[in-house]
């Protein structure tokens, strides 16, 4: 008999000197939240896909008179289907839980985390915020994944209860697939660039859309000798993230208040790395574009911008995308399919690129052996359960 191995457990994540404390109630409602999320992705979900194989799909061909090619068809018929109601309101009740437990145990002790990121952050010349910096349409129309306030919002001077929140949140959601720091994206594109470019060494790198630094932080210590810029709209993520990263030994990154959208007071070509993490499908039609003429802009000949997202819907299937579309209807990600809509090769010529260039590879996780113990394999690649394969895009710049 095979044994059952055991759920990752929250606690088991590592407690950098502004992360919010817990109390055993609090742990145990986290871990009950992840061993849900847990159960519904890997119990629950493939009854979807039977459901709609079974009972939806031979319906909705009977309507039609053809099978469905796009994923509004199946989404419009799934939803009168009661397992995929079943499941994707226990999906969505997971994820406001999570909001709420996180912005409870964060509330309890706000003063003191407070007072934390403020000694940190005093006096320090690497966070600079702006108050002219508008929070833009796209960010504020929402609050993106069901948490109050999105990643921006200011309850009194100095708040950072959103961005705690977010950051205790993180492996609730992920179940611990980002590791013990939830900085998995960030560690991927270091160790990726170590393994296929290893006398590649930037010396200053911009990362778009930092929120609390977790992907900014394994780039600055994989380049340590870099100057790390990570910008945001959001004033407490960035207090936070600057003193996450000071209270993790990183000193080489200025967290700065900015709209991608907006960076004139950056040269042009000044940039040898620009990146982002899971931030386009928060980006409007009308956004993307302009911030990947500033990266066009802002990057030097030869540098390289490197983007981690979801792929593309392109040559899905339309079961596949519509279950993978589930954030843009359910999960307060408005943007999230038109962005994996888009032809991001024509996009990249709109811009100024030349699309030839661009790239898709799958970088993979580090899996965190605090988490899942040793990997059974030294084979490369893809650890199912413990480490995901991120989906990257991306190109050099030519050197003309």
């Amino acid at each position: 008999m095979s044994k059952i191995k055991p759920l990752p457990s929250w606690d088991v994540l590592t407690k950098h000197d502004v992360f919010p404390e817990a109390n055993h109630d609090e742990v145990a409602r986290l871990n009950f939240l992840t061993h849900l999320n847990v159960h519904l992705s890997s119990s629950i979900l493939p009854g979807v896909k039977t459901a709609y194989e079974k009972k939806v799909e031979p319906t909705l061909v009977n309507k039609l008179g053809r099978k469905p090619n796009t994923r509004h068809e199946v989404r419009e018929a799934m939803l009168e289907n009661s397992y995929f109601q079943m499941w994707s309101a226990l999906r969505r009740n997971t994820m406001e839980m999570r909001q709420q437990v996180g912005r409870a145990q964060v509330l309890r002790q706000i003063e003191d985390l407070v007072e934390k990121v403020e000694a940190l952050n005093k006096g320090a010349k690497t966070l600079v915020l702006d108050d002219s910096v508008k929070i833009p349409t796209n960010v504020g129309i929402v609050d993106i994944h069901c948490q109050p306030g999105c990643y921006y919002t200011e309850y009194f001077e100095n708040d950072v209860t959103v961005a705690a929140s977010y950051d205790l949140g993180l492996f609730v959601t992920t179940a611990g697939l980002l590791g013990t720091l939830s900085d998995g994206g960030g560690q991927a594109v270091g160790q990726w660039l170590k393994a296929n470019k290893p006398h590649y060494t930037p010396k200053r790198i911009l990362d778009i859309g930092c929120t609390i630094g977790h992907n900014a932080v394994p780039l600055a210590q994989a380049f340590p000798d870099a100057e790390v810029i990570a910008i945001d709209v959001a004033r407490p993520s960035l207090r936070y993230a600057h003193a996450r990263a000071k209270s993790l030994g990183v000193d080489n990154i200025t967290f700065m208040q900015a709209d991608a959208e907006n960076l004139s007071h950056f040269e042009n070509e000044s940039f040898d790395l620009i990146t982002t993490a899971m931030f386009w499908h928060e980006s409007s039609n009308i956004s993307m574009p302009n911030i990947l003429k500033n990266i066009n802009r802002l990057l030097k000949k030869g540098g390289l911008t490197l983007h981690l997202e979801q792929p593309q819907y392109d040559g899905m299937g339309v079961y596949e995308q519509f279950i993978r579309d589930w954030d843009t209807y359910f999960n307060n990600e408005p943007f999230w399919g038109p962005m994996h809509d888009k032809d991001l090769k024509a996009l990249f010529d709109e811009c100024g690129f030349n699309s030839n260039d661009m790239f898709e590879v799958g970088v993979v996780s580090s899996v965190d052996e605090k988490i899942f113990g040793k990997r059974e394999t030294d084979e490369p690649g893809e650890d199912y359960g413990r480490a995901p394969v991120w989906n990257a895009f991306g190109l050099w710049k030519e050197n003309k």
